[in-house]
């Protein structure tokens, strides 16, 4: 699986920006597609996931600032953040996980490169 996230630049608090992270690769075994954020000294953590239902799920921090979509045709997942804070710096990156179960699933997270966004006061 490969994932490669686009998107992400210089904004002003208060702003929008959308981040876009396509997909390729062997996707039969996927559990969830997700969005994970890195700030400078800090762990990776979760923005939001969609499940391979379709069900978004959204971290108690983001919810109601970004919503998490995907173009299935398009092979694209989607995160639109909402009202930009400088708080918001971060790496953002794009996160594919496996089910576990099943022939040939087992279980793997697979990462993009990560997407830079920087919020400027």
């Amino acid at each position: 699986v490969q994932l490669v996230e686009s998107g992400g630049g210089l904004v002003q608090a208060g702003g929008s920006l959308r981040l876009s992270c396509v997909v390729s690769g062997n996707t039969k075994c996927i559990d969830a597609l997700g969005w994970y954020r890195q700030a400078p000294g800090k762990g990776r953590e979760l923005v939001a996931d969609i499940s391979s239902g379709g069900i978004p799920r959204y971290a108690d921090a983001w919810e109601g600032r970004v919503t998490i979509s995907r173009d299935n045709a398009e092979n694209t997942l989607y995160l639109q953040i909402f009202s930009l804070e400088p708080e918001d710096t971060a790496v953002y990156y794009c996160n594919f996980r496996d089910r576990g179960y099943g022939s040939g699933c087992h279980g793997a997270n697979y990462w993009g490169q990560g997407t830079q966004v920087t919020v400027s006061s």
